[in-house]
Parts: C-alpha cells; structure tokens; sequence
C-alpha cells in the first residue's frame, strides 16, 4: 500500500504544480483571452483539479491508513489534505464571489487589469504549502519503501 501511496502522492504533486503554477499564470497571456474568459476557464479547470484532488487524497488516506508509514510521511499526507480542504471550504467561495463581481461588472477601472483578492494571494499561498506537503510525504513514503 506504500508503493500505491507514493504513486498517488507524486501524481497528485505533478498536477497540482502543472494546473497551479503552469497553466493558471500562463491563461491570461495567451492571444485573445480576455478577463472573463480566462476567469471562466480557471474556474472551470480548478473546480476539476479540485475534484481529481479530492479522489487522490481519499485513496492516499485509505492507504496510509491500511499501512502507517512513518510519522513524517503520515504528517505530510495529513498537510495536504488539511490544505486541501481550506481551499475547497474556505478559500474557493471567496474567490467564486470575487470573480462573480469582477464578471458582473465587466469593466474594470484600472482598464481591464483586475486586481487580485486577498483570497486569490491565499489560495496561492496554500498551493505552496501544499506542494512542500507532498513532496515531503512523496519522499518519506519512498525512503519507507526502500526501508522494507
């Protein structure tokens, strides 16, 4: 169950870093995107990667529940999960509303630059935490394989 852990861990990683750190920043510089659309896409794409999110983290705990690694592995997994639900229960309705507003008006002052929320900076923020989880879990989870 370890070697199903830290496969689902670094899947879980690689996702998190190709959504939250290539593809989100890169949406809006693509030709032709407008601010409406590239809200519409990211919210589209995080509410999906949330719910891959939420799969993966369900069968990592079934996992580390039916063999306990180590501490730190079982530590790091807890971190993830934990950061995972505060963006989905806390952080994600925030930025729903903020984007509704931004939708609602669309026109912005600055000229169609929309400034970010707090909770955009905060979701950001965890996805960082997040990250350092994983990778944390991910290798004590290999070291605890190659432990025996």
């Amino acid at each position: 169950m370890s070697a199903l852990a830290a496969a689902i861990v670094f899947t879980w990683l690689g996702m998190v870093l190709a959504i939250s750190f290539l593809e989100a920043p890169l949406k809006f510089r693509a030709p032709g995107i407008t601010i409406a659309l590239g809200l519409g896409i990211g919210r589209l794409v995080f509410r999906a990667l949330n719910g891959v999110e939420v799969v993966l983290a369900t069968v990592v705990v079934a996992a580390v529940a039916a063999d306990p690694p180590g501490w730190l592995a079982l530590a790091g997994v807890c971190a993830a999960v934990a950061v995972l639900a505060t963006q989905i229960l806390v952080v994600r309705p925030r930025l729903t509303r903020r984007s509704d507003a931004v939708l609602a008006a669309q026109t912005d002052p600055a000229g169609g630059f929309v400034e970010r929320s707090r909770a955009h900076y905060a979701y950001a923020g965890l996805e960082v935490l997040k990250v350092a989880a994983l990778l944390i879990a991910g290798v004590a989870l290999q070291i605890a394989l190659a432990a025996g």
